[in-house]
């Protein structure tokens, strides 16, 4: 890698400082630096009215970062970062006053409400939303087939790279779709009942807020707060749940297999009573249980007795815990920022 001149390298740190997140890392052969601002205000007070005219402005291809600062409010619309614009960093005034919600539930993989295709996104401060299943009398309406639930997805992330702080996900079923990549998800809020975090990411979960709204219809479910699709042995995704708490209403287990490999892993969790005793399920991939990666460590809280969990569940030594530490599951060349 060639090596920057001092004053170059000045710059760039004085970048970091201004626009919130570390601007230098080694691993990268480009200079991240912030090439713009761009304003949305729904009111009509910056340069768009609408998130995903911000997104459109965005040059196809573009290898700079570009900040797009959303003001408060609730934006209703659809949102997509295309495959050709990467280095695109969202951020909202706070999680709780800058919402993007929407209520499409036709199919799971057109429904989301927020969908982010490039590498190299950060998101800050925004709560994304698929208020289908969130109305307030559900009982009210229903599904094709009679229940009162359907795939109605708030986020679905396949880039590379992409990170998010102090972000929040909500829906019922399939909020969160981590399909596939290295994600890094930071001080977030994540509520739903079945299957709401699934898919094939390549990611860490730190410090955030897991809520189970199972019991929020009058129908009663089983929840799933997971539904990892590692496929193989050499697959290298998985869910990784560091220090997060867990808490909400009705019985959740803990995950079941989206695929014949799946691994997930609490990590010095909180875990409520809403976590069911036995856990985990193996659901399609019965007889396949050996090769599920389901592991606890170091949990606490009314839900993380493990005296009735499935005896397939699995115990890691530190050394191998180590394996599924930030820096070494998801960050090996640093593409995470420091300062937010």
């Amino acid at each position: 890698m060639q090596v920057q001149p001092p004053f170059l390298l000045l710059f760039t740190l004085f970048n970091a400082v201004v626009f919130g997140f570390e601007a230098v890392n080694q691993a990268r052969d480009f200079v991240l630096t912030i090439q713009s601002v761009v304003i949305v205000d729904k009111s009509g007070n910056g340069n768009f009215q609408t998130v995903q005219a911000a997104i459109d402005s965005v040059p196809p291809n573009n290898n700079h970062w570009i900040k797009i600062q959303i003001n408060p409010g609730v934006y209703k619309e659809k949102v997509t970062i295309p495959l050709e614009k990467p280095f695109i960093y969202l951020e909202g005034a706070d999680s709780s006053n800058t919402v993007i919600t929407f209520d499409d539930h036709q199919q799971t993989d057109t429904s989301a409400t927020f969908t982010s295709r490039p590498p190299n996104i950060i998101v800050r401060g925004i709560t994304f939303e698929n208020s289908f299943n969130l109305r307030e009398a559900p009982e009210l309406f229903s599904c094709d087939d009679g229940t009162y639930i359907t795939q109605a997805i708030a986020a679905r992330i396949y880039g590379d790279k992409s990170a998010f702080f102090n972000c929040g996900f909500k829906g019922y079923q399939d909020t969160l779709w981590d399909v596939q990549g290295r994600h890094f998800f930071s001080h977030c809020y994540i509520e739903g009942a079945i299957d709401f975090i699934f898919g094939s990411g390549q990611s860490v979960y730190e410090d955030c807020m897991i809520n189970v709204n199972v019991a929020s219809l009058p129908q009663v479910y089983q929840g799933y707060i997971t539904a990892q699709s590692r496929q193989s042995a050499a697959d290298p995704s998985g869910f990784v749940f560091k220090e997060c708490t867990i808490k909400g209403s009705g019985k959740a287990l803990l995950g079941r297999a989206y695929g014949p490999f799946s691994r997930v892993i609490f990590k010095d969790a909180i875990m409520g009573s809403v976590v069911a005793p036995e856990g985990w399920y193996a659901w399609h991939f019965k007889g396949k249980e050996e090769n599920f990666m389901y592991v606890e460590e170091n949990c606490t809280g009314p839900g993380a007795s493990t005296s009735m969990r499935v005896p397939w569940a699995k115990t890691l030594d530190a050394s191998h815990l180590t394996g599924f530490s930030v820096e070494s599951f998801i960050n090996q060349d640093g593409w995470i920022p420091t300062v937010l």
